[in-house]
């Protein structure tokens, strides 16, 4: 993971951050799959909460609504027993002006372990990981990066699949505006897995194919794909008065994920929220071939992987901590 230097400051061991896929190798990315699933034997036992970071605080710090991913980083620090601080831009100084710097200052006095931070501003968790002395991981920045989702991604698509290495993922939807599609794509590049993107050309940002995925604006390639991940429109992040496409019905009709789009043995993926009857059919989004539920446990046991990774030696001491827990 990427290292960062406090200038100004006495010299310090470095503090490792998540700010994108690209602080990660492979070996990064395969040891926190691998304490992952470690980690989710825990989740079958009557007594879930492993001591591992007791003591330990994480702060999220979200500028942007969320649920999935709030919740899980919340509940990941419980479960292993750090103590948890939620603070959301809503209701905080911020409405009154407070800049992102002087937030983090003000949280650095509480001297957190891990700052976890979501930001409609791409290079916002940077300037967390400059203004302390915290681990900072990147939930979300702007239409930028998304390093944990495209992780617990990986991690569902290998338990359901068995493997990562080989398989062809098809990423239908908003790319322009997705943090998920390009974390996803740097992610599966990593890891030996191809990608086509999948767009009206409206919806697909030029030069995208450098990060070493292919492009398409005809959803019939989806059918040469183990992976179907389906991606929703991104009003928020558009300008306003803009069309990237002339209707909802007609992106529906064209793009939409139906049944009749859908072969046998392929699973359909969503990093939710979910517009059913836009993007993807409600028929789709409860059949069996779909992976959302196991995408959000996933989330669950990925972002207590990441923060146990960042703040302790290694698997190693996971399995003692399930062995005395």
């Amino acid at each position: 993971m990427a290292e960062i230097r406090l200038a100004g400051r006495p010299p310090s061991p470095p503090r490792r951050h998540l700010l994108a896929v690209s602080d990660l190798g492979r070996e990064d990315v395969e040891r926190i799959l691998g304490t992952a699933a470690t980690l989710a034997r825990s989740l079958d036992r009557e007594v879930k909460k492993l001591p591992a970071l007791r003591g330990r605080l994480v702060v999220n710090l979200f500028y942007e609504s969320s649920t999935r991913t709030l919740s899980s980083f919340d509940l990941a620090a419980k479960r292993l027993s750090a103590d948890t601080m939620s603070l959301r831009s809503s209701g905080s100084s911020v409405d009154k002006g407070e800049s992102l710097k002087d937030t983090a200052l003000t949280l650095a006095a509480y001297d957190p372990d891990v700052i976890v931070i979501r930001h409609p501003c791409i290079g916002a968790p940077q300037v967390v990981a400059g203004a302390t002395a915290a681990h900072v991981v990147n939930a979300g920045d702007g239409k930028h990066q998304h390093p944990t989702q495209a992780l617990l991604d990986l991690y569902t698509m290998r338990e359901a699949l068995g493997r990562l290495e080989g398989l062809h993922v098809a990423i239908v939807g908003d790319v322009l505006h997705s943090r998920v599609a390009r974390s996803l794509v740097e992610a599966l590049a990593l890891v030996g897995a191809r990608t086509t993107l999948v767009a009206p050309p409206t919806l697909l940002p030029r030069g995208i194919e450098a990060l070493g995925c292919a492009t398409t604006t005809d959803i019939r390639e989806i059918a040469h794909a183990d992976v179907v991940y389906v991606l929703r429109m991104q009003h928020e992040r558009m300008l306003p008065g803009a069309a990237f496409v002339p209707s909802l019905r007609e992106y529906t009709a064209l793009w939409g994920i139906t049944p009749d789009r859908v072969r046998a043995g392929q699973v359909v993926m969503h990093p939710g929220p979910m517009n059913r009857g836009v993007e993807i059919d409600p028929r789709v989004a409860d059949s069996g071939a779909a992976l959302v539920s196991e995408q959000v446990r996933a989330g669950l046991v990925v972002r207590m992987a990441v923060l146990y990774d960042l703040l302790t030696s290694g698997p190693v001491e996971i399995v003692r901590a399930l062995e005395v827990a």
